[in-house]
């Protein structure tokens, strides 16, 4: 009797399913636990105020991430909120024994960049965190979206969660990419087909050649923004590419134990018929170097286009406008030429090796605008180690650019990194809200290449014109 094709999701989880309940939920075992310091203390307090242990402390890793500061970590946290959350955090994990990587350790950085470089992060693994953006994990064909803090308490009690089972859509690329374009192009150019709204209760998979031929940080970025079309997460089906990425790093399988693991692991891909509830292909060809003009992700044009009117996108027309004019843009101008007062590189979208590099590649020889203030920001001590090792912190000096520790930054207003009222920020994180940034801070949401044009010329350029 044949087998009922079945889709990658469906095959993770399936076998982390530990109850089903009828017309409700499922019961999910969860792998790897992720916690940082903002999400995580009311999890505590609720633990200790009902008696409860951590069930499975080697399964929860912290790191200090949201509100941490990125110049002069050796020194007090000066912000009272930012360093009791940052006390908590620590005390908590050694109260219950979790690995803890605070401000200082060397493995210290974003939760969703350290998880995959420690090889944390595992093909075919159930992974949750208490941050939106945990779906950057489904790029290893790993099943991780976020959760509230209740939800954290639940997993930090019982390794488990309650979950009903999204439903599955299809996403495919193919063709080959134009000069400059970036996977950061690839997915704001979806959500811009799809909407900020359009992949509601799915879970995506990223398929077709371009996802193929994808580096791991490309997938990590793409999935990371899955959640900015409405998706649960994204996932990209582990290949090749996959295994030689987590390969020798710290906590991954090693020996034997590698090759039970890489044989299950080529499991992991959906069957030829698998069923999508939703499919959607799109042609590399069309994608170009893509910008935000609006405040959500959706709002995004290639680069040498005009903004669009609320009609020619089917918008509701006085969102639209109220958009519009929170960014002081309108209908039918051009992006490029935009002023730029500062420019944002990091995050866990973009704060990998593979983004500094990218960044690198458009300033070497050329000097940062006088007007624009930049941030630059690694997303780990791992990735700013390799920034010094390459050579890129000295072409970043020479332009006249500074590198910070790491840290969440500027990618959302929850530390010193904020954009004054009324500025704009390329930037290269993945949200574009009112007041993301800063209180009033106007967000365009684009590229590392995108972001390092803005640097050196001070406006909103074509990368293509400087490679």
């Amino acid at each position: 009797m044949s087998k009922t094709p079945a889709a990658l999701f469906d095959k993770v989880w399936d076998s982390h399913v530990v109850r089903h309940i009828e017309d409700g939920p499922d019961v999910l075992f969860i792998d790897r636990h992720f916690i940082h310091e903002v999400t995580s203390p009311v999890a505590f307090l609720g633990l200790e105020s009902r008696g409860l242990k951590v069930m499975f402390p080697e399964k929860t890793f912290a790191t200090a991430d949201h509100n941490t500061p990125t110049i002069n970590q050796h020194l007090p946290v000066q912000d009272p909120l930012s360093a009791n959350q940052l006390k908590a955090l620590e005390s908590n994990s050694a109260k219950y024994g979790i690995s803890h990587w605070g401000l200082g350790n060397p493995k210290n950085g974003i939760v969703h960049v350290v998880g995959p470089e420690n090889g944390i992060t595992l093909p075919g693994m159930t992974i949750v965190c208490g941050d939106s953006h945990t779906s950057t994990h489904g790029a290893f064909g790993a099943i991780a979206f976020g959760i509230g803090t209740s939800e954290v308490e639940m997993v930090l009690s019982s390794q488990c969660i309650m979950q009903p089972r999204p439903k599955k859509m299809r996403i495919k690329v193919n063709g080959k990419l134009g000069k400059g374009i970036t996977p950061k192009d690839v997915v704001l150019y979806i959500i811009s087909k799809l909407t900020a709204a359009g992949a509601t209760g799915y879970f995506v998979e990223f398929a077709g050649d371009v996802f193929e031929n994808m580096s791991m940080e490309g997938r990590m970025t793409v999935c990371n923004m899955s959640i900015e079309m409405g998706a649960r997460g994204g996932m990209v089906a582990p290949d090749e590419t996959t295994f030689n990425y987590i390969k020798g790093r710290e906590k991954a399988p090693k020996g034997e134990a590698w090759e039970k693991a890489l044989a299950y692991w080529k499991t992991l891909k959906s069957d030829e018929g698998a069923f999508f509830d939703k499919e959607y292909e799109f042609n590399a060809a069309d994608i170009e170097p893509m910008i935000t003009y609006g405040t959500n992700p959706g709002m995004g044009i290639g680069i040498t286009k005009k903004i669009p009117t609320a009609e020619e996108i089917g918008s509701g027309k006085a969102s639209f406008d109220k958009s519009l004019a929170y960014m002081d843009f309108h209908e039918q101008e051009s992006m490029i030429g935009k002023k730029v007062d500062y420019v944002f590189i990091g995050s866990c979208t973009n704060g990998r090796i593979e983004d500094f590099r990218a960044f690198a590649s458009v300033i070497k020889g050329r000097k940062k605008a006088d007007h624009v203030t930049a941030w630059i920001v690694p997303g780990s001590h791992i990735v700013e180690q390799q920034i010094k090792e390459e050579g890129i912190l000295d072409l970043l000096l020479e332009a006249g650019f500074q590198l910070r520790q790491p840290g969440c930054s500027a990618c959302l207003a929850m530390n010193d990194d904020k954009i004054p009222a009324g500025k704009y920020a390329v930037s290269t994180s993945n949200r574009n809200f009112e007041g993301r940034q800063g209180p009033g801070a106007r967000t365009m949401l684009a590229s590392p290449l995108v972001a390092a044009a803005a640097a050196v010329t001070g406006f909103v350029t074509d990368p293509r014109e400087l490679i």
